[in-house]
């Protein structure tokens, strides 16, 4: 446990520090590329102030994960995942930033080039995870990736929300692994945590900066094959079975984030009604007449409960 905890710490430290040394470099690149928020006309009425303000800020937590893990990394799993998740930060790329450019009217991507995009990179964590080429292997690994990839691309929606639902699900994810003695998965956890410090600081209310998909993508995508080696190190059928109840309720603010936005979309088709005020999830507590800091603050707190009851179960079934 004491290797865990360092392995842990080191990730966390040197992505932190990466993190914080590149923070205004990227701030002000992001300026001078003029990378502006566009925000969505469905959003809540109180978001027309963040319009214009700079987007991409991601880059940064991707920069600061990727030299972490290949610092810090133990065995040649974590510098791929590494590179892997670069894959997911160049579709975010497109989507922030490319089309926009030359696409002028559009937001990003279609959600089908963007969907197919993910699905293609998540059939690549095969090799990463050292999984054999099947059906099931890569229906797992599509599903478990692409999960945790668009719930957290939908959590970035409010100042600090998404960066610090990821602290606390890194902290949550990287204890497990500790207890299933993955140090590798530990590093990553740390890398994860470490690299969304110098973000959170920038992100704060009234934020200076938004993580777009250039971040929320490869992240996500970083949580998703973290759970795919936890729980299936050896592929489908080959169940940790021990580790399913506490990363399940680990992830129970990710579900309640990425569920409701499917069903409310068929919803809306097959019945013209909707099943919530709005989604993702938390702007339906913005439209209740939360304050957005109150939002944050009460998805957090869930964030850091489940955490804590996660890893207590996996430390009580842990063999």
């Amino acid at each position: 446990m004491k290797e865990s905890i360092a392995t842990f710490g080191n990730g966390f430290l040197l992505a932190c520090a990466a993190g914080a040394v590149l923070a205004v470099p990227v701030l002000r690149m992001l300026t001078a590329l003029k990378s502006k928020q566009t925000v969505s006309e469905f959003a809540p009425e109180t978001h027309q102030v963040k319009q214009g303000t700079p987007t991409m800020g991601g880059i940064l937590c991707v920069l600061a994960l990727v030299l972490s893990l290949l610092v810090v990394g133990e065995g040649p799993t974590p510098s791929w995942v590494g590179l892997w998740v670069l894959g997911f930060a160049l579709v975010g790329f497109a989507d922030d930033f490319v089309v926009p450019r030359l696409m002028p009217g559009k937001r990003g991507l279609g959600w089908k080039q963007k969907f197919g995009a993910q699905a293609l990179l998540a059939l690549l964590a095969l090799p990463v995870l050292g999984w054999e080429w099947s059906a099931a292997n890569a229906a797992l690994a599509v599903l478990v990736v692409l999960f945790f990839c668009n719930a957290y691309n939908f959590s970035d929606g409010l100042d600090g929300l998404s960066g610090s639902l990821g602290v606390v699900l890194a902290l949550g994810l990287g204890a497990i692994a500790a207890l299933a003695g993955a140090s590798g998965w530990v590093a990553l956890c740390g890398a994860l945590a470490g690299c969304l410090v110098p973000f959170l600081f920038l992100n704060a209310p009234p934020a200076k900066v938004f993580m777009g998909d250039v971040g929320s993508l490869p992240i996500g995508a970083a949580f998703g094959i973290a759970v795919c080696g936890l729980l299936l190190p050896h592929g489908a059928f080959e169940w940790e079975g021990w580790a399913v109840p506490g990363v399940a309720l680990l992830s129970f603010v990710m579900i309640a984030e990425l569920v409701p936005v499917p069903l409310q979309v068929l919803s809306v088709k097959l019945t013209g009604r909707r099943l919530f005020l709005m989604t993702p999830i938390h702007h339906a507590f913005e439209k209740r007449g939360w304050p957005e800091t109150r939002v944050v603050f009460a998805f957090v707190l869930v964030q850091l409960v489940v955490a804590v009851a996660g890893v207590a179960i996996s430390a009580r079934l842990c063999p």
